[in-house]
């Protein structure tokens, strides 16, 4: 799972984007701000991107997460996950994405020690 954030027009629909071009998706990625989620197929994987700006309570999308964080074939990206918070599982990435001018972005990346594989070599660890 992945946690995604930065402010509006950050770039996190961008990022997932390439995510899903690097899964190997040809599937075109839109934003998901007003249908709360969208997927995308990758080969035998599934891309499920979600964004939560516009939700006020997870009601059932709270149980529909949580079955997929059981589908070892699921990739999950959620924007603005506070809502969904206290149902994330610990071990997840969560990635920052911090606007500097209008074409440079400075991404951290953060994990527990059992998801560092994830986290290039080449990046400085936040």
């Amino acid at each position: 799972m992945i946690q995604l954030i930065s402010d509006l027009g950050g770039g996190k629909t961008a990022l997932v984007r390439g995510l899903a071009k690097g899964l190997g998706s040809t599937d075109s990625v839109a934003s998901p701000s007003f249908t709360i989620s969208r997927e995308y197929k990758a080969g035998d994987k599934t891309l499920y991107h979600f964004d939560f700006y516009r939700l006020q309570d997870p009601g059932i999308m709270a149980n529909e997460l949580a079955e997929l964080f059981e589908d070892e074939q699921a990739v999950i990206a959620i924007e603005w996950a506070d809502i969904v918070e206290s149902i994330i599982p610990p071990s997840h990435v969560t990635i920052r994405i911090e606007p500097k001018a209008e074409t440079e972005r400075l991404i951290s990346l953060s994990c527990p020690t059992d998801l560092e594989y994830v986290v290039p070599t080449v990046m400085e660890r936040a």
